[in-house]
Formats: structure tokens, C-alpha cells, sequence
């Protein structure tokens, strides 16, 4: 009762002139309860986090369908350029359009990111070809890129500050949902008939997605954040009104949350760049572990002779996405397990101990696919890698840029974040069939643990540095 009554009489977030109060009957921003547009926010800005997870999943599965219609197969290197073209275009979505948005306002370049995930689908879709593949997941990861480097903008500047980090959490917590998706569907596409001929189908999962996104834009407005930064007042206000109400206010931030525009350069100096690492190279780590993996989770599920009936063509293919299918749904519970603990956890332990907890489970699955240890031993570590990845580095890190980038800079510091991830994801996509070619599933295995064990370093050298402990409870209440 005390906190609804604080809420309802809230001129508590520290505006800049002590005579900025509230009127009656209106609530502030940052203080007010959680209502229904608040989920709406949620719910749109969330698109690119399942519709990024769908176009690398459907790389996975598309590789293995190809391979059964060409002769000869996929050589391991366009096999990683396949993995690779739409990471590269999500890194390169990530930072450009991050840095328009900062200079431009998030409106029109979030619509625009659904429509080059549509054009993207629909080229190889018209065009089945190697080549046309290859240019319509760049095109479609751009329109991705785009928007990771504006969802957890607009959520992050619109949310109360007591759920900010929360609903970000909350909003990468749908890429698994993607994952989920995208391989239960073709499983079931497979099943209806689908031959290997008619892979550019399953690209139509895609252009539906990024139609659904682009229609639910239309009536969207800019982040009221980034209007009230650029002294258009009444925008904002109107912005405010459309999103959450005609009863809520928006104050101004203090100047040490609103910041200043910096030149580029001087994101790679000082204490800026220590933000730049912590935020981007355990983003990195986590990539080649969710992409690398990911991506080539069917055949790595092969390799690993998880797989032990003896089917063979599209009946191994199923088997193998059935598979899948339940693995991801792991991802989901890592997700649950990691926003449970988001609020109330220190977010640099959440990391660190994510990333050794993934290495673990990657040790195990080593030591049982070398030592023929029993199949539940290898599925179990595969699912503790899994709970812990996503517990810790795929949701940290992408809450961590919310966190350490003033408004003034966020779109420009997600979208560097979101590109240093991405880098990591394509060398981890590009490389994993090489890998399995030259060293097979112990090679793939030995890479990817190193890789966790770097992030967890990373994390504990620089983490303190940016997010000290003594701050985890700003850390996980709201940005800073």
C-alpha cells in the first residue's frame, strides 16, 4: 500500500528544476506500476530477438536438405559462409543503423528493419540458389541488426525504472522461442512432405514473421527518451500518451543519465573502452557458443550420435529435428532460470558463472563422446550447457549495454555491442564445419570450451571495473 501510494504521488525521480511537479491524477514515467502498454512495447520490440533465432535455425536445417539434392555436397567452407552471411549482415545492421538512430530518432529505421527481413527471405525464396541464399540472410540479417541495436532502446527508455533491465531480460528471453520454433515447424513442414528440392519454402516462415512485425510498427511512435533529449517536449509528451496513457508524465532525466553525444573514437578510450570490451567480447564468447552451436545444432547432434536409430535422407533429418526441438526447449528454462535471478544477482557473477557453467557441460560432453560413456551422460551435459549459457551470457549480455550506455549513446553503444557479438558468432558459424572436417565433434568440443573460458575471464577482469559489486542492486534495478 506504502509503494502504490509513493507511485501515485510520485515527483521521486529527481527532475532537473525543483518546481517540475506532477499534476493530480498523473502518474510519473519512471516510477509508475507496470499496465498493458508497457507489454505492447514488450511484445513489438521483441521481433528481431525470435526472428534473429529463426534465420540462423533455418540455416541448420537448410544446409542438410541442400546437401541431399546436390552432388556434390556443400563443401565445409560455403557451408560456413551460408552460417555467416546473415550474422555478417546483423553486425553490420547492428552498428550502422545504431548510429543513425542516435543521430535520426528509432521510428522509421525500426520499421524499415522488418522489410529488409522480408526482402532478405523472399530473394532466395524466388531465386533457389546458392547465391541468392546467400545475399537474402545478408539482406535479412541487416533488417535484424537493426533491430537488436533498437529493441532494448525503446524498452529500456520506456519501461518504469524498476523493471528496465527486467523487461529487456524478458524481451532476449524470446530468441529461444525462435529457436523452438523455427525447428518444430520445418519438422512439421517436413513431415507434411516437403522434399529437399523445395528448401526456399521454409524461408516463408521468415517473410511472415517480418510482415507481422512491419504491421504491428505502423502506429508505433519514436522513444519519448530520445524526443525529450532533443528538446522536442511535446512530442515526447504526446509519445508518452500514445504508449502508456493520457494520465502519465515524462520528467527529465538527470544530466548524468541523459549524457552527451561523444565523438566515435572516443568509444575506444579510457573508461569507454573498457565498457566497449565488457560489453562486446563476452558477447563474443556467447555468440559462437549460441550461433556456432545453434546454427549447426542438427548435424552436431549427428556427429555426436545422439541419433541412434538408422534412418537415413529426410527420415535423418526429422530424427535429427526432433531432436533439436528438445534441446531448445532448454534454452527457454535457461532463460526462466536466469530472469528469476536477474533482479536479485550481481549481473557480473551471472556472467561469469554462466560461462564456466557452459565450459563444464562441454567438458562432460568431451569426456563422453571420448570415453563412450552411456548417451544420457552426453544429453544431460549437453542440456547443462545449454541451462547455463542461457542463464548467464545470452541474457546478461545483452542486458549489460541498457545498463553502462547513457541515453545519449545508447543506440550507438547496443549497436557496437550487438556487432562485437556478432563478430564472434560469424568466426564461431564460419569455422564449425571446418572444424568438424579437419578434427571432427572433439575439435568442435575442445574450441568451444576454450571460447567459454575466455568469456568467463573477461568477465571477471573488466566486469568489476564498469558494474561494481556495490552497485548490484542499481545494476539490477535499472540503468545507470
Amino acid at each position: 500500500m506504502e509503494r502504490d501510494k509513493n507511485i501515485q504521488n510520485s515527483s521521486t525521480a529527481k527532475p532537473d528544476s525543483p518546481d517540475m511537479t506532477l499534476p493530480p491524477g498523473t502518474v510519473n514515467m519512471e516510477t509508475m506500476p507496470l499496465r498493458a502498454g508497457h507489454f505492447r512495447v514488450l511484445a513489438t520490440a521483441s521481433m528481431e530477438q525470435i526472428i534473429g533465432t529463426v534465420l540462423s535455425g533455418l540455416v541448420g536445417i537448410i544446409i542438410p536438405l541442400i546437401n541431399l539434392v546436390n552432388h556434390p555436397e556443400l563443401s565445409s567452407s560455403m557451408q560456413g559462409v551460408l552460417g555467416a552471411a546473415g550474422l555478417i549482415g546483423i553486425a553490420l545492421g547492428s552498428i550502422v543503423i545504431g548510429k543513425l538512430s542516435d543521430r535520426y530518432g528509432y521510428l522509421a529505421l525500426f520499421r524499415l528493419s522488418p522489410v529488409l527481413i522480408m526482402i532478405g527471405s523472399l530473394i532466395p525464396f524466388i531465386w533457389p540458389h546458392i547465391g541468392a541464399l546467400t545475399a537474402g540472410l545478408f539482406v535479412a540479417g541487416l533488417g535484424v541488426g537493426g533491430g537488436y541495436s533498437l529493441d532494448d532502446s525503446y524498452i529500456s527508455e520506456i519501461m518504469p525504472e524498476k523493471y528496465k533491465l527486467f523487461m529487456v531480460g524478458v524481451a532476449k528471453a524470446t530468441s529461444a522461442v525462435g529457436f523452438i520454433a523455427v525447428a518444430a515447424i520445418s519438422l512439421w513442414i517436413i513431415k507434411l512432405g516437403l522434399t529437399p528440392q523445395h528448401w526456399n519454402y521454409l524461408l516463408l516462415i521468415m517473410t511472415g514473421l517480418g510482415l507481422l512485425t512491419f504491421l504491428s510498427r505502423i502506429p508505433f511512435r519514436n522513444s519519448p527518451r530520445w524526443l525529450l533529449s532533443q528538446g522536442e517536449k511535446a512530442k515526447a509528451e504526446s509519445a508518452v500518451e500514445y504508449f502508456l496513457g493520457k494520465d502519465v508524465r515524462i520528467l527529465p532525466l538527470p544530466q548524468e543519465k541523459k549524457g552527451k553525444p561523444i565523438p566515435t573514437k572516443d568509444f575506444f578510450r579510457g573508461k569507454m573502452l573498457k565498457k566497449v570490451i565488457f560489453s562486446g567480447i563476452p558477447w563474443a564468447c556467447e555468440g559462437v557458443g549460441v550461433y556456432g552451436v545453434g546454427v549447426f545444432l542438427p548435424i552436431l547432434v549427428l556427429k555426436l550420435g545422439l541419433d541412434t536409430s538408422d534412418a537415413v535422407g529426410m527420415a535423418k533429418v526429422s530424427n535429427s529435428l526432433m531432436l533439436t526441438t528438445i534441446i531448445n526447449c532448454f534454452i527457454l528454462a535457461g532463460f526462466v532460470i536466469g530472469l528469476l535471478r536477474v533482479r536479485k544477482c550481481w549481473h557480473v557473477k551471472m556472467l561469469t558463472a554462466g560461462f564456466i557453467g557452459a565450459a563444464i557441460g562441454l567438458g562432460v560432453l568431451l569426456a563422453a563422446y571420448m570415453c563412450h560413456w552411456p548417451l544420457w551422460v552426453s544429453i544431460a551435459a549437453f542440456l547443462v550447457f545449454e541451462l547455463a549459457l542461457n542463464a548467464g551470457p545470452h541474457l546478461i549480455t545483452f542486458i549489460i549495454p541498457a545498463q553502462i550506455y547513457d541515453v545519449a549513446n545508447r543506440g550507438f553503444g547496443n549497436g557496437i555491442s550487438a556487432m562485437i557479438g556478432k563478430v564472434g558468432a560469424i568466426i564461431g558459424v564460419f569455422i564449425m564445419p571446418i572444424l568438424l572436417r579437419s578434427g571432427g565433434i572433439t575439435l568442435v568440443l575442445e574450441v568451444c570450451i576454450g571460447v567459454n573460458l575466455l568469456g568467463g575471464i573477461i568477465s571477471m577482469i573488466f566486469g568489476p571495473q564498469v558494474l561494481p559489486k556495490d552497485e548490484k542492486e542499481k545494476s539490477a534495478g535499472g540503468t545507470h
